[in-house]
């Protein structure tokens, strides 16, 4: 798993208050490999997804990741 995917789940865990394993499959919301290869690609991105009711955003650099609440 990319070190940023694993920093959105530890933060979601950390604010539903439940250990990261307790929460749904990311695979289930995205495709991990797929976020991992653009992470890793040349290009500047960023990828925006919903997970377990919050917004993940990762980018532009590959470490800078944001979950927002859904609802906001």
């Amino acid at each position: 798993m990319h070190p940023a995917l694993a920093t959105a789940f530890d933060r979601i865990a950390a604010r539903e208050g439940r250990e990261p394993t307790a929460l749904p499959p990311l695979y289930e919301a995205v495709d991990p490999e797929a976020v991992t290869a653009l992470l890793e690609s040349p290009a500047a991105v960023t990828v925006r997804f919903a997970y377990a009711g919050y917004v993940v955003v990762i980018g532009p650099d590959p470490l800078e990741v944001e979950v927002i609440d859904e609802d906001r």
